[in-house]
């Protein structure tokens, strides 16, 4: 074992030893009073049968195991709208063992490339929060014997393993949708916004750029938070193995959803091997999922969400882990926009059973894991085949099917993984490097400061940004607004950085996870409307950003700047509209970034 690695996870397994044993106390007191069912009364019981149909018997049965399933299906977005189908396939696999799955509840799922740039992103991460409150309410009746879990984008799946990790007697089972089939090349989608936002295309064109890349059921196939997610669910043994890339419509995929019940059903309390969530969810869990992290380049969203995830489950993880973690994790996987395949070549290349096996033999993932799928990590180095109608596994692939795409770690992209810790009298924030060119990746300039996106478009559009810049957004954390991602900001940035500028951006916000090549120092803390230093900053100061050596400062009489009375902002116009009113109560206890930036954790 990688010795930083094993540093690294005994730290946690210390910090967190006091919250952690109150949690697995808790779920062993809820794991002893047995199934919920046989404690119900009949009144209770016969409620909760009602409406199950043929399914009826089986309820009703407190010997007979139920699933209960939370999904995230609606119509609106592309990677949950497959999750329709999804229910019936559980349920029919569930009568086939003798059991029943019924729908437990439904969780909402918003998707940021919708509202990128708009009010409803100031919604974004506050609805994890939703959603992990949502999956409680669905199973806070009492009646499931283990829970499967319909979801797939940025703020659903960390919403659902905090959900999850409070169910930890229970098993839990993640079932995903899978990307869309390789529509137009990312780069080029690129190539299109960035000549819109220079005036040299029209909106027609530019919109008949974005259908082609987005054009059909599953995720978007960029390497952004989605599917990150789904990459996560495997290193943390929540998914069958090599259950994340398969497109929707694909026999696999079907096969796949109905295993996954199978397995849910194989591993409740009822059976032999019992391996409730709390189990799998321990502190090598989270220390495989930053390892993953960084070894393929993933977003910087989880950069927070693994913070709330892991605290859910009485894990205690900071950037600093994941920053010590990132040091010693070398880049196998260049997927855009960290390179130019989508997820799809990835899969096709070999995927996360060739980057799990090559991290398993360089000793930098944790083998002596409980997953869903058995005991022991090696299980994801296999993937699954249909053969007659049956899902098999076997011996994923030795080499790589593309070394421009996904490399071994005896020679990866670069040594280092994709994420870094920036420190320094500004506070301290995260970069994603792997997307960044190594000579862009330290900046000394003057800042300009801006309070929202708008202002930034509108003084690229009059030239007031053609030079040597460290754009500052603030007042974009999430006691100020939600903390929304920032991604509309890319095009005109790298149109500067093309220019040959030298550019950067500094906020308290955050960036897609499809946002790359531009510098990026997020998720500063403390933020501006906490009063963090980043709201002592004025328009000329010179800060330097060097992801090389970890450094975010301001240059000159660091006394001077710190004595600086903060910016204060008027925030009243995020206060109200697209539903923003029914947050006030977020925003005003919501804990910093690095905390997770969460309410309920």
């Amino acid at each position: 074992m990688n010795p930083t690695i094993e540093a690294v996870t005994a730290r946690i397994r210390a910090r967190s030893a006091q919250s952690r044993a109150a949690y697995l106390e808790r779920c062993r007191r809820a794991a002893e009073q047995g199934p919920g069912r046989a404690h119900l009364s009949c009144g209770n019981l016969a409620h909760a049968a009602a409406a199950a149909g043929e399914d009826k018997p089986r309820v009703i049965k407190p010997d007979i195991p139920v699933i209960g399933i939370v999904t995230a299906y609606n119509d609106m977005l592309s990677a949950h709208q497959p999750f329709e189908r999804f229910p019936a396939v559980i349920k029919r696999a569930a009568h086939e063992a003798g059991a029943a799955a019924l729908v437990a509840g439904g969780v909402p799922a918003m998707c940021d490339g919708v509202t990128q740039g708009r009010p409803g992103m100031e919604l974004s991460l506050f609805s994890r929060d939703v959603i992990a409150m949502a999956s409680a309410v669905a199973l806070s009746h009492d009646c499931f014997d283990a829970a499967m879990f319909l979801g797939v984008c940025d703020k659903i799946v960390p919403g659902m393993v905090i959900a999850a990790a409070a169910f930890g007697h229970l098993p839990a089972v993640f079932a995903p949708a899978g990307p869309m089939p390789s529509g137009l090349p990312n780069e080029e989608k690129a190539r299109i916004r960035r000549l819109f936002a220079a005036g040299e295309i029209d909106r027609d064109a530019l919109l008949r750029a974005e259908m082609a890349s987005y054009h059909g059921p599953g995720t978007c196939t960029f390497y952004g938070t989605a599917n990150t997610n789904q990459m996560l669910m495997e290193f943390m043994g929540l998914h069958l193995p090599g259950a994340s890339f398969v497109n929707p419509g694909d026999p696999l995929r079907d096969a796949l959803t109905a295993e996954a019940a199978r397995r849910a059903l194989a591993i409740t309390a009822r059976g032999e091997e019992f391996t409730p969530a709390c189990e799998i969810l321990d502190e090598r869990a989270f220390v495989n999922a930053m390892v993953g992290l960084n070894a393929t380049g993933g977003s910087t969203n989880l950069a927070i969400h693994l913070v709330a995830m892991a605290r859910a489950a009485g894990v205690q993880i900071d950037w600093a882990d994941m920053a010590e973690i990132s040091a010693v994790t070398p880049l196998l996987a260049r997927v855009y926009p960290n390179g130019l395949a989508d997820v799809n070549h990835f899969h096709a290349a070999g995927g996360l059973a060739f980057v799990i096996g090559e991290l398993l033999e360089a000793g930098l993932l944790h083998e002596d894991v409980k997953t869903i799928a058995g005991p022991g990590l090696r299980r994801y180095t296999f993937e699954p085949k249909l053969r007659d109608g049956a899902v098999v596994w076997q011996e994923g692939p030795a080499q790589s099917g593309a070394e421009g795409i996904l490399r071994p770690a005896s020679a990866p992209f670069q040594p280092s993984g994709g994420l870094q810790l920036l420190e320094g009298n500004l506070g301290r924030s995260v970069i994603k490097i792997s997307a960044v060119k190594p000579e862009h990746r330290v900046i000394e300039a003057p800042v300009r400061v801006f309070h929202d996106q708008e202002s930034v478009k509108a003084a690229f559009k009059a030239g007031e940004l053609n030079r040597d810049v460290v754009v500052v957004v603030r007042f974009q954390g999430p006691r100020a607004n939600g903390m929304p991602e920032l991604h509309a900001l890319t095009p005109a940035l790298s149109i500067l950085l093309e220019r040959g500028h030298r550019v950067a951006l500094v906020t308290d916000g955050r960036m897609s996870g499809a946002s790359g090549k531009v510098p990026a120092a997020i998720h500063l803390s403390p933020e501006a409307a906490a009063g963090g230093p980043i709201a002592r900053l004025r328009d000329g100061d010179v800060v330097r950003l060097d992801a090389e050596a970890g450094v975010l400062k301001v240059l000159g009489d660091e006394a001077r700047f710190l004595a600086r009375p903060p910016a204060e902002a008027d925030l009243s116009a995020n206060a109200a509209g697209t539903g923003r009113e029914l947050f006030a109560a977020f925003r005003a206890a919501v804990g910093p970034a690095e905390a997770g930036a969460a309410v309920v954790i």
